[in-house]
C-alpha cells in the first residue's frame, strides 16, 4: 500500500503511512489531498478503509473495495463515487471522496491520471469542488485521448487496406472493434451516473454560484462530447469492416469473372475435342484428309474460341468501357 498525503495550497508530496494520513486528515483545518494505491493484490479481510482513515460515514464503507462498478453518492456535501479511467489500454477505477477540506483517491495499482494530476497540483486551486471538478476533467481527457489514438488507428488500417489487403488486418481490425466496444461500455455507466448528480445537484441547490453552474455545464457538455466520439469510433470502426468486406467481395467476384472466361473459352473446346474422338461412321470414314482436320478439328476450335473471347470482352468489358466513356462525356456537358 502506497499512501500518499498532500497539503495544500503548497502542492508538496508527502509519502506515510495509513495511520499517519488519518492523523492528518483528522489534524489539519485546511485543505488536504490523499491518494491511497492498494496495490494489485486483493485486501485482506478487516475493517472497510473509511474507519481506517477515521471517516465515520456510513455512505462510503465501500471505499477502496475491489470490483465495485460505476457509482456516486452525495450526503451532507460529501461526494463519494467511483469513476472509470483510462490507463494504458486498459480501463480501470478510482474510488473519489471529496468534501469541504478533504480529496481522497483510491485506486489499485499505479494510474498515469494520478500521477500527472500530483504532478499539476501547485496549480490546483486550494478548493475541494475546482479540484474534483478538474480531475474528472481529466478522466474525460483520458477516454478523449484514447478514443482519438484508437480512431487514427482505424484510418491507417482502412487506408492500408485500400492499398492493400492483408490477411493480419482483420485481427487488427476486430481488436479496434473490440477496444471500442469496451471503451462504451466502460463509459456509458458514468456518463448516466455524471447526468444524474449534475441535474440534482442544480434542482436541490438553487444557491449554486455562477462558477459552479459553469462547471457543471462544461462536465456535462464534456461528457456528451466523449459520448459522440466514441459512437463516431464505433461507426468508423464498423465502416471499416464492411469496407474489408467490400474489398474481400470485390477479389472473389474477380477471381469468378476470371474463372468464367477460362470456362467459356474451354468449354467449346472440350465439346469439340469429345465430339471428334467419337467413333461415328461419318467421322472415320470422311473425315480422312488434312484439309478435313485443319477444316473441322482446327477451324472450329478457333471459330469457338474467337467467339467466346468476343462475348467475354466486347459484351462485357468493352461495352461497360464505352457507357462509362459515354456517361463521363455527358457529365462533363452538362
Amino acid at each position: 500500500m502506497i499512501v500518499s498525503v498532500v497539503s495544500m495550497p503548497e502542492g508538496v508530496v508527502a509519502r506515510t503511512g495509513l495511520a499517519q494520513a488519518r492523523e492528518r486528515l483528522a489534524a489539519t483545518s485546511g485543505f488536504v489531498i490523499v491518494d491511497i494505491d492498494l496495490g494489485d493484490e486483493p485486501p485482506p479481510d478487516e475493517e472497510p478503509l473509511s474507519r481506517r482513515l477515521g471517516l465515520h460515514d456510513t455512505a462510503g464503507e465501500w471505499l477502496g473495495r475491489a470490483d465495485e462498478h460505476v457509482r456516486a453518492e452525495y450526503h451532507d456535501g460529501t461526494a463519494i463515487g467511483v469513476v472509470p479511467v483510462v490507463s494504458g489500454n486498459e480501463v480501470t477505477h478510482i474510488h473519489v471522496l471529496a468534501d469541504q477540506r478533504r480529496f481522497i483517491t483510491v485506486h489499485h495499482g499505479p494510474v498515469e491520471l494520478i500521477e500527472t494530476f500530483l504532478d499539476q497540483l501547485p496549480q490546483v486551486p486550494p478548493d475541494t469542488v475546482t479540484t474534483l471538478f478538474l480531475f474528472l476533467q481529466g478522466v474525460l481527457e483520458t477516454f478523449r485521448r484514447a478514443v482519438t489514438q484508437a480512431h487514427l488507428e482505424v484510418e491507417d488500417l482502412e487506408e492500408a487496406m485500400f492499398e492493400r489487403r492483408q490477411p493480419e488486418h482483420v485481427q487488427q481490425l476486430a481488436q479496434l472493434r473490440r477496444r471500442a466496444a469496451h471503451l462504451h461500455r466502460a463509459f456509458l455507466p458514468y456518463a448516466a451516473v455524471a447526468q444524474e448528480i449534475l441535474v440534482r445537484r442544480r434542482m436541490t441547490d438553487h444557491h449554486l454560484s455562477q462558477e459552479r453552474q459553469a462547471m457543471n455545464r462544461l462536465h456535462e457538455h464534456t461528457v456528451q462530447l466523449v459520448l459522440v466520439e466514441i459512437e463516431a469510433l464505433r461507426d468508423a470502426a464498423r465502416r471499416a469492416a464492411t469496407s474489408y468486406a467490400s474489398l474481400v467481395a470485390d477479389q472473389q467476384n474477380v477471381v469468378i469473372n476470371r474463372l468464367t472466361i477460362v470456362s467459356m473459352i474451354f468449354l467449346p473446346l472440350s465439346f469439340l475435342t469429345g465430339f471428334f474422338g467419337m467413333n461415328f461412321a461419318y467421322l472415320t470414314n470422311r473425315l480422312m484428309s488434312e484439309d478435313s482436320f485443319l477444316e473441322f478439328g482446327v477451324g472450329l476450335q478457333v471459330g469457338a474460341v474467337v467467339v467466346a473471347l468476343y462475348y467475354v470482352l466486347y459484351r462485357t468489358h468493352w461495352r461497360q468501357l464505352r457507357d462509362s466513356r459515354t456517361r463521363d462525356a455527358a457529365d462533363d456537358q452538362s
